[in-house]
């Protein structure tokens, strides 16, 4: 028997006995595994290089209050065990990275975390959540206690080899989920509106791209907005999702250069902000043009 007459018979085999074809390494890494990953890496590389946690005791808290409250709400609201806490593993690494609180403060850690998981199970519409849900905690818990809570900035420098890294990953991650075209577009939105905004405020457009630059928008980038359970459902749509969200982060950036008070509460992070306004708001229009399940 021929190679292919024999690779041809195990296949039918398999069919007829109801079995598949097993499983390659590449089809099990899936994309929330690249994102667990990357996240693991960067912390192991941002704590020895630039102490980025501040300390164990908070990454310790933010993941055992994640997956403690998944598995919680899971039982009581669902009446099942989580089928895997992967995602409550990336959102409290991710409140790790992300949140810096003022020296000795643990608290936004563990609120973080339970807002964080609770936004999955409360703030849906048929059948579907909103917001990313650490998007949505860092948002309230930096709107409530900014005087207490700050987000990620420049802690980590511009090492070269570090966001290599980032971008490594990120890239391969967003790739293997078919999203690079909403990083892609938010990336040159904002390159073109700094631009915008180097021309109204008069700032030097290099200084008005450097935020894209740090550590924060690079997960910001790869990771959030392309969150695929709260992205709309055509492509078309997470592009002008994209460029929407690069142009109202602009809005909340123009409103404090010039001293709007309104913008003022979303200095600390307008990029956060405008993903928590505008990405609910998109996913709730294409959601409602989608006959219900």
């Amino acid at each position: 028997m021929s190679a292919t007459a024999a690779t041809t018979t195990d296949i039918g085999a398999r069919r007829a006995s109801g079995g598949a074809p097993p499983r390659t390494l590449a089809s099990r890494i899936t994309p929330k595994v690249l994102i667990a990953s990357l996240i693991t890496v960067i912390l192991v590389l941002g704590e020895l290089r630039y102490q980025i946690l501040g300390g164990y005791d908070r990454l310790a808290l933010a993941l055992s209050t994640c997956v403690l409250t998944e598995v919680v709400l899971c039982r009581l609201l669902r009446n099942a065990w989580p089928r895997s806490v992967l995602s409550s593993y990336i959102s409290g690494n991710s409140l790790g990275i992300l949140l810096k609180p003022a020296a000795g403060v643990l608290w936004p850690f563990g609120l973080g975390a339970v807002i964080t998981i609770a936004s999955k199970y409360v703030l849906t519409w048929r059948g579907k959540h909103l917001w990313n849900p650490t998007n949505f905690s860092m948002a309230v818990l930096v709107l409530l206690a900014p005087g207490s809570v700050t987000i990620l900035s420049h802690e980590w420098g511009n090492d070269l080899r570090v966001n290599a890294v980032i971008w490594a990953i990120g890239l391969l991650t967003v790739a293997r989920a078919r999203l690079l075209h909403v990083t892609l577009s938010y990336v040159l939105a904002f390159f073109a509106l700094a631009a915008l905004r180097s021309g109204l405020n008069g700032v030097p457009y290099l200084v008005e791209v450097a935020p894209i630059t740090g550590p924060m928008y690079q997960l910001f980038v790869f990771f959030m907005i392309t969150d695929p359970p709260t992205t709309v459902s055509t492509r078309r749509g997470r592009v002008l999702v994209a460029v929407l969200i690069a142009a109202f982060e602009m809005l909340l950036r123009l409103g404090n250069d010039f001293h709007v008070a309104l913008a003022a509460p979303f200095a600390p992070a307008p990029a956060i902000f405008a993903l928590a306004i505008v990405g609910p708001l998109a996913k709730l229009v294409d959601l409602s043009r989608q006959p219900p399940a």
